[in-house]
């Protein structure tokens, strides 16, 4: 357990100074841990939370970020091809947002005007937050973009342990024991019905937002259920498939895994394309891995079996004159589960472009598909490409989307390298 400060720091006389005196105690016992400073919490206005939002997701490495992911997504036939994600992104977050921790300020902020019945829980929620930037560094966190998985697994803990030890402040453990837990997740899910904007989202938008919050506190919850005396912040997983694996993270059995024997993704690197600029690169990672499944093959189980067994992967977002290519490498476990994720990937493609006519014959390693345009839906004609390869005793798996005529050498699979 991390060490803790002896004594309750003071809240004095400011808003919601006596509901914060009374919410300190109960987020120190939830989470085992104590505050080293006194929280800081103010007020603030619709119109000041608009703004603190437009500020962060147009700093240029936020902004970096949703344009890469906006363009990927589309051609991934995730998004409409008319959305903008950065607004819709900022229309969604105005309409949750009721209260923020800033971890550049320190202080904890609570929009004037809220409903009575959420202050409570929005205080006790953000002062989670602010209890773990004194911990570990929340800022640098959430500003490291350059491996999106491992960001949403960081994301997935801070989140997940803010809303878990919400769950037992106000609950206690009596009532998490008596299926309170469950309650509470089946209720964070429908309580976003009732908000349009998110309701009608595109589903890798809703997926994504409720993710950290739910897949991040069922994870808390096993943590604290097998490692009640250790705290997740100092041991946090490094992957949503650590996150969603607890054969990944905790091992099989009831015997726990010491951290350095848990499998560490591998490290894919994309070489420099034949032609065209990478203009985004990424990880999908596990947890994306099933929300790209899942959009053409809407069933949970077999979006799940396609993205399990991955062990690190990476893709590339090329611009080329004739449009935007994908090149998406990923290393597997073993051939039955690479055979899986192709097989789900082929008939994820099919509903993708139902036109789609293949070429699979010609090399039995390699599938070859060519999708012709359709007008109707202003479709251009694209051509994929799907290779099978071993390294060592793993085997690669190569998707290469691009328009016509521009999948084949585009970037050679002998040259991708995989690190650890």
């Amino acid at each position: 357990m991390l060490a803790a400060c002896e004594s309750a720091p003071s809240v004095g006389d400011g808003p919601y100074a006596k509901l914060l005196g009374r919410a300190i105690p109960k987020v120190e016992e939830a989470t085992g841990l104590t505050f080293k400073q006194t929280p800081v919490l103010e007020t603030r206005t619709k119109d000041e939370v608009r703004e603190f939002l437009l500020q962060q997701l147009t700093s240029e490495r936020a902004a970096t970020q949703l344009a890469g992911q906006e363009r990927v997504y589309k051609l991934l036939g995730l998004l409409p091809a008319s959305t903008d994600l950065n607004a819709l992104l900022r229309r969604l977050l105005e309409e949750q947002i009721v209260g923020y921790y800033d971890p550049a300020t320190k202080v904890l902020y609570v929009v004037d005007g809220v409903a009575p019945e959420l202050v409570e829980v929005t205080i006790t929620h953000e002062l989670v937050h602010a209890l773990q930037d004194q911990y570990v560094n929340i800022d640098s966190i959430q500003s490291a973009t350059d491996d999106a998985d491992r960001q949403v697994a960081a994301q997935s803990i801070l989140e997940g342990q803010a809303v878990y030890a919400q769950l037992r402040a106000s609950l206690g453990e009596t009532g998490m024991r008596m299926g309170g837990w469950d309650r509470a997740r089946a209720a964070m899910r429908a309580g976003q019905e009732g908000m349009p904007i998110f309701s009608n989202a595109p589903m890798v938008v809703r997926e994504s937002l409720l993710f950290p919050y739910t897949g991040g506190a069922d994870f808390v919850h096993r943590f604290t259920t097998r490692r009640p005396a250790d705290t997740v912040l100092l041991d946090m997983p490094i992957s949503t498939r650590q996150l969603l694996s607890d054969a990944s993270y905790f091992g099989r059995g009831d015997t726990l895994i010491p951290a350095s024997e848990r499998r560490v993704p591998r490290q894919v690197t994309l070489p420099e394309p034949a032609r065209g600029k990478v203009v985004y690169s990424n990880v999908f990672g596990e947890f994306e891995t099933r929300l790209i499944m899942y959009e053409y093959i809407p069933n949970e189980l077999q979006a799940g079996r396609a993205a399990q067994g991955v062990d690190g992967d990476r893709f590339a977002l090329i611009e080329l004159p004739q449009g935007d290519a994908l090149v998406w490498a990923s290393v597997w476990d073993n051939p039955v589960e690479a055979a899986e994720f192709v097989d789900q990937f082929t008939a994820w493609l099919r509903k993708r472009h139902p036109r789609i006519g293949s070429r699979d014959a010609l090399d039995a390693p390699t599938r070859r598909y060519y999708a012709p345009p359709d007008t109707a839906k202003g479709r251009l004609a694209r051509s994929v490409i799907v290779q099978v390869e071993t390294r060592g005793t793993r085997p690669l798996v190569v998707i290469t989307d691009a328009p016509w005529g521009q999948a084949d050498g585009l970037v050679d699979p002998k040259r991708i390298t995989i690190d650890n």
